[in-house]
């Protein structure tokens, strides 16, 4: 390798290292930080502790106001190391609130851009219903923005990106991922339980990422961005996707061709790598 090769790998600051309040911070413009419903506010879920759980005082769920590339900007960051980065009725309520804040902001005159960091498996199960009430409105908070504003999504650690929030990330204006994230709408315990051992081996990690990692999804089409773990190197992704303004067609919304391409899979055989990606070629 290279000596100049070692002096830029040596540069990197890994962002997937950094905790959700330290992401945050990174992504916004120097000195433009400002963190709302921050963990002296004591906002913690009700719930937990009548399980013998020890919540944690911010929920799981960062949310900071500030600039990003000069423009205003709020930055959602879920904690992949509180209970998996799980949603419950607080850290949702925290999400789905600042999204429409900002959807107000952009009604008023101001135009709010929004990041959201995606480190969560779903639902809380402790929380269930309170949890599956709280991502519906963080899905329809995403719709109502997005007429404004890009809405970028960003899977980056390995804790990934599952259950109600993947669909979450299916409606943002963009989506990033890094070689580390992994997104999907179960996850591999999941599958494993539900269909079986030879079916899916959760224990089985190159298989795992084969299907389901950053890289796969990106070359899939099912992504936008396919980026390196570098604080740099996914702030200027974004700068340049904010800067490209609003996607002229969401994936979302191209349902019709999704379906085709789902009904052409033949279930009967075992997916690879391969096969996804030749059933997706074109997203």
């Amino acid at each position: 390798m290279a000596e100049q090769d070692i002096q830029r790998l040596l540069a990197q600051r890994s962002f997937t290292e950094l905790g959700a309040r330290q992401r945050a911070r990174a992504l916004l413009d120097d000195g433009s930080f400002r963190e709302l419903l921050d963990p002296f506010a004591r906002l913690m879920s009700p719930w937990l502790p009548q399980q013998g759980i020890v919540p944690q005082a911010d929920d799981g769920v960062v949310v900071a106001k500030g600039l990003i590339d000069g423009a205003p900007a709020v930055v959602i960051a879920i904690e992949g190391a509180f209970q998996g980065g799980s949603l419950g009725e607080v850290g949702g309520a925290k999400i789905a609130g600042a999204l429409e804040l900002a959807a107000e902001d952009n009604r008023a005159g101001t135009p709010t851009r929004a990041v959201l960091l995606l480190e969560t498996g779903g639902v809380r199960l402790q929380e269930a219903n309170l949890g599956l009430a709280a991502i519906a409105e963080i899905q329809a908070a995403i719709v109502e923005l997005r007429q404004y504003q890009p809405l970028i999504g960003l899977v980056a650690g390995p804790v990934g990106c599952f259950g109600g929030m993947s669909i979450a990330a299916g409606l943002c204006s963009y989506l990033l991922v890094t070689r580390e994230a992994r997104l999907g709408l179960n996850g591999p315990q999941v599958i494993e339980q539900e269909a079986g051992l030879d079916e899916y081996d959760s224990r089985d990690r190159p298989f795992i990422w084969s299907l389901t990692g950053g890289e796969q999804r990106h070359a899939s089409g099912l992504v936008d961005g396919y980026v390196s773990d570098d604080v740099e190197a996914i702030r200027s992704e974004l700068h340049g996707l904010f800067a490209k303004g609003k996607p002229e067609l969401e994936r979302s919304r191209r349902h019709a061709w999704f379906l085709q391409r789902l009904r052409a899979v033949d279930t009967s055989i075992q997916a690879d790598a391969a096969a996804v990606r030749s059933a997706y070629q074109g997203a």
